[in-house]
């Protein structure tokens, strides 16, 4: 486990903090295994009636911690961690909320891809720079950002790496509402505590309905992760890992 996530019980609610502010919650392969642990308790737990994520001020993610991948990139191993997490996020029995504040790169837009609802602040820009750094999109975001906004506002984000803003992303149907940084928080456990409220077993199958074939979205998760997997060893990754690397040395 990791002191990089906070995991407590708020009545019903049960919350994940991603707690690394030092390094804008790059996500490191503890964290995505104490967060897939965390989903998995809940889902365990008939008391627990939905889960909500949340980041820290300015920074809900800022991505996969990429000396990880460059790791990986240079010869080493990678584990399993990131996908089981992923696929926690597919196969989540209960209610999932985000409240997203400022950065959310990577997984910090494609975990949101999972959530019934997320919240975000005006200053939130969401992107997604797989291409960019010779990796192709996860989180079964290829098969789900299409579907959420179409295909060409989808090769923007996932394809071209735009960013997309607060009032981007809530146009296209990519996140249910726009908060002040100030009433994030309290924004997203007040509807948490509506979804709590609510029959467990009506809203369960009502959701499942909504979210339809979880089969489908596994599948993709674990074809793009096949695909990751060889683009993380491949010549484009090692050298745009190694360029963003030199450049953080260099600032």
């Amino acid at each position: 486990m990791t002191d990089h996530i906070v995991v407590e019980r708020l009545g019903a609610v049960q919350v994940i903090r991603m707690n690394r502010a030092d390094k804008k919650n790059a996500l490191t392969r503890a964290m995505y295994a104490a967060m897939a642990a965390a989903l998995a308790e809940a889902d365990a737990d008939p008391l627990v009636r939905a889960t909500v994520f949340f980041g820290v001020p300015g920074a809900f993610s800022a991505g996969n911690d990429l000396a990880d991948f460059l790791a990986v990139a240079t010869g080493g191993e990678g584990g399993r961690e990131v996908w089981d997490f992923l696929l926690a996020l597919a196969r989540a029995q209960k209610p999932l909320l985000s409240g997203v504040d400022g950065i959310a790169v990577g997984i910090g837009t494609t975990l949101n891809l999972h959530c019934d609802l997320t919240f975000a602040t005006p200053r939130t820009v969401f992107r997604t720079p797989f291409v960019d750094l010779g990796l192709v999109p996860e989180a079964a975001s290829s098969l789900l950002v299409p579907r959420i906004v179409g295909r060409q506002d989808a090769f923007a984000l996932l394809g071209l790496g735009e960013g997309f803003s607060a009032e981007r992303a809530k146009a296209s149907g990519l996140i249910y509402a726009i908060v002040g940084e100030d009433t994030l928080e309290a924004a997203v456990l007040a509807k948490a505590d509506e979804i709590a409220a609510k029959p467990p077993q009506a809203l369960k199958i009502a959701r499942d309905l909504m979210l339809g074939s979880r089969e489908e979205i596994i599948a993709r998760i674990e074809e793009e992760g096949r695909h990751f997997g060889e683009r993380l060893k491949s010549d484009e990754a090692r050298a745009a890992f190694v360029a963003f690397m030199d450049r953080k040395k260099a600032g």
